[in-house]
């Protein structure tokens, strides 16, 4: 009896793309560049060179709303070796209708070493290639990754162009040729435009800021019995407060300086409003400026599945002393300053470089809030922190049982002004 054959599961469409493949060349503003060859889109884009050392979920990284306007590099020598699922999920009122982070790719372009041209994976519907190529995202293989990321690391994030085809023969660009995307609102640009509501039938109402948010942040929430009533980044939620049991701010691209009208809201509300309040990533730091902290701009930043931080404070399940491992993507972060302003206290510290990994209201100043710039929820990455999502809901419900609240339209059974149905980047 012959030995069976087992065949990877790639599309007969995605056979040869290696011999299709243009020449490719990343110059970076600081004068070097990287040749390889093409893959996705047939295009040259400009952005900001970053890196990943994430070494799983790339789908998922590619598709973070925080990495809007930036040239992704993964440190991880092979890319695309497990291809890419079908995104869409049914959508229905507990469900943003999306499998990854958002509904398309958000980074500019992608920086690999060695791209899988085949791929194995049972969820698997094409390859990184097609699915760059079919979202008009270029990318570059070929490239000595491994020389990039000490580039970055030691000079610091660049801004990069991925010249593609005929561009890549050219000269690199002039110095004021290159586009700089920290100088626009990426915020206003991913955030949704309209309100919309997930899970009406949940015990507690969260009013979240959407500055980006990655699906699974939705999810956790949804999943842990939250009714959730998503709204633009800059809506002034004080005039809604008193509908709502909990308001919870969301991770984003940019700098936090972009969003100081969020930021103004939000000092009104912490002044006024007793309920609990959480913020990841971008959301993290609108809460530590509108305490009075400053935001400043990383070397490199901080992205990727492996960042150890050590908790400074205890709340609920975050224990003092104790270190946890996170999934970190942010350019930006709060300054450590002594003493802190009145009413707050470090939450947390990166064990790598002493950054402000976590910000919370003392227990002297009678409020629930506490910021995060890694991310709980993960997606992909380690899940030590995830029941802090479980932490904040059961300290909203704790309120709403001591807490007279005002009905909204929606609680006493009149017409919703907000769909059902999510409309997520």
């Amino acid at each position: 009896m012959g030995l069976a054959r087992r065949f990877l599961a790639t599309h007969v469409s995605d056979i040869g793309i290696k011999s299709k493949a243009l020449p490719a060349v990343l110059h970076l503003k600081t004068g070097q560049s990287f040749t390889g060859r093409h893959f996705g889109a047939p295009r040259s884009i400009y952005g900001e060179t970053v890196f990943s050392t994430s070494i799983t979920s790339y789908t998922e990284s590619m598709t973070d709303p925080s990495y809007r306007g930036q040239i992704l590099v993964f440190t991880t020598p092979l890319i695309g070796n497990y291809g890419v699922p079908n995104n869409k999920t049914p959508v229905d009122s507990r469900d943003v209708g999306v499998l990854l982070e958002s509904k398309g790719i958000q980074c500019a372009g992608v920086v690999v070493a060695d791209l899988a041209e085949r791929f194995s994976h049972f969820s698997a519907v094409e390859s990184l290639s097609a699915w760059c190529n079919r979202h008009d995202i270029p990318g570059i293989s070929g490239v000595d990754t491994r020389a990039l990321t000490r580039l970055l690391r030691d000079q610091g994030t660049t801004l990069g162009r991925l010249a593609v085809g005929p561009d890549a023969s050219l000269p690199a660009p002039a110095d004021n040729d290159y586009w700089d995307p920290s100088q626009e609102n990426l915020v206003a640009q991913v955030s949704t435009a309209e309100p919309y509501e997930l899970n009406p039938s949940g015990d507690v109402r969260i009013a979240v800021l959407d500055f980006g948010a990655k699906a699974n942040i939705l999810r956790s929430l949804v999943r842990r019995g939250a009714h959730v009533t998503v709204f633009p980044w800059n809506f002034d939620f004080n005039t809604v407060r008193d509908q709502y049991d909990g308001l919870f701010l969301t991770n984003g691209p940019g700098d936090p300086n972009m969003c100081a009208e969020a930021a103004a809201h939000l000092s009104k509300t912490m002044a006024e409003w007793e309920r609990p309040v959480f913020g990841i990533c971008m959301g993290h730091q609108v809460i530590g400026i509108a305490a009075g902290l400053d935001a400043y701009r990383m070397t490199f930043g901080n992205r990727g599945h492996n960042q150890p931080v050590l908790a400074l404070a205890s709340s609920g399940s975050i224990k003092s002393g104790r270190v946890y491992i996170t999934s970190q993507n942010h350019q930006y972060a709060l300054k450590l300053q002594d003493p802190f302003p009145a009413g707050w206290e470090p939450f947390f510290i990166n064990c790598n470089d002493s950054s402000v990994e976590g910000i919370k209201s003392t227990p002297e100043s009678g409020r629930k809030i506490w910021g995060v710039q890694f991310h709980p929820e993960s997606a992909g990455g380690p899940l030590d922190t995830i029941e802090m999502f479980t932490d904040f809901l059961n300290e909203c419900r704790a309120m709403k049982k001591t807490t007279s609240t005002t009905p909204s339209p929606m609680q006493a059974g009149t017409s919703s002004t907000f769909r059902n149905v999510s409309s997520h980047n």
